[in-house]
């Protein structure tokens, strides 16, 4: 048996929430889309990672993920996302910080999910 990857999926209340973190944010591409259905999702990707975020508000209430993304320029991501969009820096990790495990770390919050961006 054999896994290439692990695709989440992210649930919103209002769909335009997820794509306004995921690709508007983060830089994610819609890969493909069906927003004219009874569950309108978007299949999101970019350098090899692929999200679905759907709108399901039952869902939506009921999950609250926190998903890492690891990059090799942790310091580049932050200056990116800090400079277009800062409201989503929560207090508590508001900053690259050296975590105690090792590694550089700090975070993303919108309405549905916590993203922690971190380097090794």
């Amino acid at each position: 048996m054999s896994f290439t990857r692990v695709v989440p999926s992210v649930f919103y209340t209002d769909i335009q929430d997820g794509f306004k973190l995921f690709v508007e944010c983060l830089n994610f591409t819609v890969e493909h889309q069906d927003l004219n259905t009874a569950q309108p999702y978007y299949v999101l990707g970019r350098n090899g990672i692929r999200i679905m975020v759907f709108q399901d508000e039952k869902s939506a209430k009921e999950h609250y993920p926190e998903l890492r993304l690891e990059t090799n320029d942790i310091e580049g991501v932050y200056a990116e996302i800090s400079a277009s969009h800062a409201h989503l820096l929560p207090p508590n990790l508001n900053k690259v910080t050296k975590r105690p495990w090792g590694a550089k770390e700090f975070a993303i919050l919108d309405k549905q999910v916590g993203i922690r961006i971190q380097q090794w």
